[in-house]
This record gives structure tokens, sequence and C-alpha cells, in this order.
């Protein structure tokens, strides 16, 4: 790509909300301390027992303000066993709660700070907007048709994420957004699927969640990243600490912008994909951008392992 900053070979990407299970990352928490040991940093900084929300059956963990610091501990945790085991990225991103993931890649942030930031996102974002909203996934149609649709629509509704190719999530006001899905299956939308979430996310109606934010990373000491981590709300990659702030508080209501995020990468010649932590979303929204592209999951000690022997085959 023309004026490309040349992201390496080797990108590390961490997935979101949604991919969340009790027991996630057990398997780290039990083998390695250096995993028990950002269990301890992550408790220590948000007051709550993190393995205990994780690997108990605690109810709390699908509520947007546990969610988030339990996906980013087993997120962390799984990276820091990574990094200790030699394996190391060129670049890096995570989809909405996982760019977080990201900033650790990058080193943008001490644990302590960031687990603490986690911490409070989730807090502001449940209390924005607790009732009367909704987020739908929209699968079948491009980005671009579905900004067009939406906006026609009475009422708040907009593209929260752009996933893949074909799959698109809308979110806002309730009923704008199923106003906004009939249409779209009008348009030929193959189908939609509602999400099961806390609120309207990556809208507008989340600003002033965002705002809160930004008050919150003033306090906090950033970093140049030593690797560059694409950002979501431009699907560029951020190579110095002066736009962090910005950039994370504008994510909170911002398009999620992954499919080109992804292609970015592509484009600059990043040929593997590492993602971190639980499930397979992102390799599968990669599948769909590129069907050669190489891409590991690890979820498991047992991915893990797979990981390094085929690394040194």
């Amino acid at each position: 790509m023309e004026g490309g900053i040349g992201l390496g070979r080797r990108a590390f990407i961490f997935p979101g909300q949604g991919a969340q299970y009790t027991g996630m990352g057990k398997d780290f928490y039990e083998g390695f301390q250096t995993a028990r040991e950002v269990f301890d940093i992550a408790r220590e900084a948000s007051g709550l027992d993190v393995a205990q929300l994780v690997f108990s059956g605690d109810e709390r963990l699908n509520i947007t303000e546990y969610t988030q610091i339990a996906m980013l501990t087993v997120e962390v945790a799984v990276l820091k066993v990574l990094e200790e085991k030699g394996l190391a990225a060129d670049c890096c991103a995570g989809l909405s709660l996982g760019e977080y993931g990201a900033l650790a890649a990058a080193r943008v942030m001490e644990l302590p700070d960031l687990f603490h930031l986690i911490r409070r996102r989730g807090i502001y974002m449940q209390e924005a907007y607790p009732t009367g909203g909704a987020m739908t996934a929209v699968l079948g149609l491009e980005a671009d048709v579905v900004r067009e649709i939406c906006a026609a629509q009475e009422g708040i509704v907009a593209v929260a994420n752009d996933n893949c190719p074909g799959q698109v999530v809308i979110s806002g006001e309730e009923k704008a957004v199923e106003a906004a899905a009939a249409a779209l299956t009008a348009a030929g939308a193959r189908r939609y699927v509602p999400l099961k979430v806390s609120g309207p996310f990556h809208s507008v109606l989340l600003a002033g969640a965002g705002e809160k934010l930004a008050g919150e990373l003033e306090s906090v000491e950033v970093k140049d990243p030593v690797i560059p981590y694409l950002c979501n709300v431009e699907a560029a990659p951020v190579t110095e600490k002066s736009r962090v702030r910005e950039l994370l508080a504008k994510q909170v209501s911002g398009t999620v912008r992954w499919r080109e995020t992804m292609e970015r990468m592509l484009s600059e010649g990043v040929d593997s994909f590492v993602e971190i932590g639980p499930g397979k979303t992102l390799s599968g929204f990669l599948k769909k951008i590129d069907k050669t592209v190489k891409v590991w999951n690890v979820e498991t000690v047992e991915d893990m392992n797979r990981l390094f022997s085929e690394l040194t085959q």
C-alpha cells in the first residue's frame, strides 16, 4: 500500500464481547504462574475477584461491566504466556474491547492502568443507555448499503461493526433498529439476528460513556506503542502515544471498522494471524476476507502447543 508503514508478517488479534464463557482460560491459569499473576493484577486494579467471576459460573459474566474485565484478563493472561514462550508479533489489533488486548501487546499502558480503565469502560457503557437500545447483526449486505438504509430511518440507528464482507452489526434505539432490520431485509439481506447485549454499543447513544472514559484516560500514563496497533475507529496504525486517548474515547460510540483493519494488514504484507482469547470469531471473519490466510486461535493450552508445533515444523 502506498504510504504504508510496513506492518511486518505476524499479527496478534483479540476478540470482543460475545465470545466469553465460564471456564475460559482456566488451563492457562492452572498451568502458568504468569497467567495467575495477570489475574492478580486485574483483581487489585478492578476490585473484583476475576478468577471467581470467570471460573465459578457467576451469572454476571454476561453483563458488560463484568464481561469486559473478564475477557481482557483472559486475553492478557494468554498473551503473557505466549510472550514468555518467545512468540512475538509485528503488529496487533482487537475488536471493540479486544482493542485493549492490543494495547497490552503494544505495551501502551501498564497492566494495572489497563485493567482499571476496562473496568470503568464497562461500567460507563452499562450505565449510558440501560434500556431501549438494541443491536442486530445483518447478513448478506455490504456496509455501505446498510449505512445508507440506516440513515433513511426515523430515530437513531447506524452501523456499529463492519466485521467482514456480508456481516454488519447495527446499533441504536430499539424501534429504529427494528425498522432498519425490516428495511434491510426488503433490500436483500439474507437474514438478521438480534444480539443479546445490554446496550446500543458503538452508537451515538454511548457518547456520554466515551466522555466519561476520556476523563479516566487523562489520569493514565500512555506510552508509544512498541509495535503498531490498528485502531477500530480509523482502521489505521497508531504509532505514537499522542492519539491513544482520543481514539479510545471515540471508540465507545464509533463504528468498529474491523473489515478494513484486516484488509489494511493484509495489504501491507501481514500473512499470519494469531487470535488470542476465547472463540474463533475473528478467525471466521478473516477467512471471509481471505480464504488463504494463515490463522491460529489460541484459546487453550492445547491450542498454544499446536501453534508452537506448527511454527517449528
